[in-house]
């Protein structure tokens, strides 16, 4: 809907008949249980290996330059560093918030809760000033009967407002079977999750007890009842007394010990460990190498896993909140001039050898300009530093008279 419409009040804020869209609202009630059940997302979003993933994907792509272009008349594009979104994407997303921190909260918002929301402040020529991020467990969605969107926001205070489409920024991690709310990835695989934290709490009991067994006192013989009480208290004085006790027992009397718990080691523990932190990576399709798994690491796949990381994780991220951003903050009107796009050529460019290697390929082949190349390497521009080199071994086919200039 238009800025114009808005105005004139054709779409209300409020309705009699709504839908509610939320994937989750079995789990608030309590159906489910065990491993299958719902799982705290700010707490899974804690373990080592899930935070990680979330820090690369988010701190990566917050620090790639998001930026507005122009299309020009020759089908090329130019940064629209005159355009005041350009401000709030590049630089400042409010007044209280840079660019880079309202970009990581709403990337880290999407990869917990599945789930991205960003108020936006729009200026009497309809364009963004302003894009405040807001928390995702303060948000209900509503599809009006127009098939429309309306947003509910509650605030700290307990008060409610309502936001029409328009006025929200919906980041949503992969559509639910509604087409209205995201999926939280979390959620999605919330066994491997269920399973990590069940394997965390484990270790640390185990710590906590200082990796004490549990077990029995077997004795060849009946005790009576004190002697049987003065036996256990004595080694429970023994073990349980605190973590520097020494380790020395004497067991007379014939006594055996049996244990009733696995050690570690019997019952792989480590490796389920690992195995669950593979398995975590898997779900953000972060590589292991690039998450600090480097137990089958070598120079070769860790290179390899690095570019995986640019074109199987943070490039369909990137695609998946331009388009949203493009929808969200450009007019109907604008879009057929103006983009928003991610420059990711920093992430690909390689090391420096590797990089100017390609340079002089484009250059000498005669389809890069100096000015283009010290452009990527952030450097000024130089006087005649448009032109284009023209191999000798090569000629435009349509141009007969360049064949006999150059035989």
């Amino acid at each position: 809907m238009s800025l114009f419409d808005r105005i004139l009040r054709r779409e209300k804020r409020d309705t009699t008949t709504t839908t509610s869209s939320d994937p989750y609202l079995a789990e608030f009630f309590g159906y489910g249980n065990g491993l299958s059940a719902g799982v705290d997302a700010q707490r899974a979003s804690g373990l080592s290996t899930a935070h990680a993933c979330i820090s690369i994907v988010t701190q990566a792509l917050a620090s790639m330059p998001l930026n507005v272009y122009r299309r020009t008349g020759n089908g090329g594009r130019e940064r629209a560093t005159d355009h005041p979104l350009y401000v709030v994407l590049h630089d400042m997303a409010n007044e209280t918030m840079t660019a880079f921190e309202a970009r990581e909260l709403l990337l880290a918002s999407l990869m917990m809760a599945g789930n991205a929301y960003a108020r936006l402040d729009w200026n009497a020529r309809g364009q963004v000033m302003a894009l405040t991020p807001l928390d995702p467990r303060s948000v209900g969605v509503e599809r009006l009967e127009s098939g429309r969107l309306r947003y509910r926001v509650s605030n700290a205070r307990g008060g409610v407002r309502i936001y029409l489409q328009e006025e929200i920024l919906h980041l949503r991690y992969r559509l639910a079977r509604d087409g209205v709310m995201g999926l939280s990835p979390i959620q999605l695989a919330r066994e491997t999750f269920n399973l990590a934290l069940t394997q965390q709490d484990t270790a640390g009991k185990q710590a906590g007890k200082s990796f004490r067994p549990e077990g029995a006192l077997v004795f060849p013989n009946p005790l009576g009842g004190d002697a049987k009480s003065a036996a256990l208290d004595k080694l429970r004085m023994k073990i349980e007394a605190n973590g520097t006790t020494s380790g020395v027992l004497v067991l007379d009397g014939g006594a055996d010990w049996k244990s009733f718990s696995f050690s570690s080691k019997d019952a792989e523990f480590l490796e389920s460990r690992k195995l669950t932190n593979l398995d975590i990576c898997r779900v953000f399709g972060v590589p292991p190498t690039v998450a600090g798994i480097t137990d089958n690491a070598t120079y070769s796949n860790t290179d390899q896993e690095s570019r995986a990381l640019v074109v199987r994780c943070l490039a369909p991220m990137a695609r998946r909140v331009e388009q949203a951003l493009n929808a969200a903050v450009l007019p109907a009107g604008s879009r057929k001039t103006l983009f928003v796009e991610h420059d990711l050529a920093g992430l690909l460019r390689g090391d420096m050898t590797t990089r100017y290697n390609a340079y002089r390929v484009g250059r000498d082949g005669g389809w890069l300009s100096v000015n283009e190349i010290r452009g990527w390497e952030n450097m000024p521009e130089i006087e005649d530093g448009d032109g284009f080199l023209t191999p000798l071994n090569m000629t435009n086919s349509a141009d007969p008279d360049a064949t006999e200039a150059n035989p």
